[in-house]
């Protein structure tokens, strides 16, 4: 009787590591025209900094593809994963962004910790416009404390409370110069994502 259930139980324990295994393996390398999506919307706000992501002094770190969902994951981690249960395992790394039915790629609010550390360019707005930013709104220029030199219009920001917090990110809509001589109605950056998803879009967050 004992050798039966250790048998049973070994085999329980073999059948989870399968499953496991399984679902790791879904989470397969990007495709080239996967990983150009995404390079290239990560270049708009990081330029060459894209580099620092994959070139770590703390270990290997890599991208993987797993129901149109891009995740950014270290491979000591998905080492890691496989001592636990499938069921149990609800994601796995920081979750980049998500690919659409069309193939677009659009970067998530979950990646915002990754774009600060290396944004190119940013914008800090005035306290009371950070409200409006939250809710989804994009920049108008009564908004605008300040924005990083030589922002060109359509390049990727980092949005800032003026406390230099990051409230989100979005898409220059004026270049700094242009920022100078606009009217304060005049949207200049259009939004992109905010920490206020966390609390609107919470289910799509994983």
């Amino acid at each position: 009787m004992h050798c039966y259930l250790y048998t049973f139980q070994s085999f329980q324990l073999i059948n989870k590591h399968i499953r496991l295994f399984t679902f790791l393996l879904k989470m397969r390398p990007l495709t080239e025209e996967e990983a150009k999506s995404l390079f290239e919307k990560l270049a708009k706000y990081i330029g060459e900094n894209m580099k620092l992501l994959l070139e770590r002094s703390d270990g290997n770190y890599v991208f993987r593809y797993h129901k149109d969902k891009v995740y950014y994951v270290s491979e000591v981690m998905m080492k890691k994963a496989t001592n636990i249960g499938r069921k149990e395992l609800i994601s796995l790394g920081t979750m980049f962004g998500k690919f659409s039915k069309g193939g677009k790629f659009k970067l998530h609010i979950t990646c915002l910790d990754f774009l600060s550390s290396y944004a190119k360019q940013k914008v800090w707005l005035k306290p009371g416009a950070e409200q409006q930013f939250l809710y989804g709104n994009n920049v108008t220029k009564a908004g605008l404390g300040r924005i990083s030199a030589g922002t060109e219009k359509y390049d990727g920001v980092v949005v800032y409370n003026m406390a230099d917090l990051p409230l989100g990110f979005g898409v220059a809509a004026k270049s700094t110069v242009a920022c100078k001589t606009t009217e304060p109605n005049t949207i200049v950056v259009f939004h992109q994502a905010d920490v206020g998803e966390y609390v609107r879009a919470e289910s799509t967050m994983s």
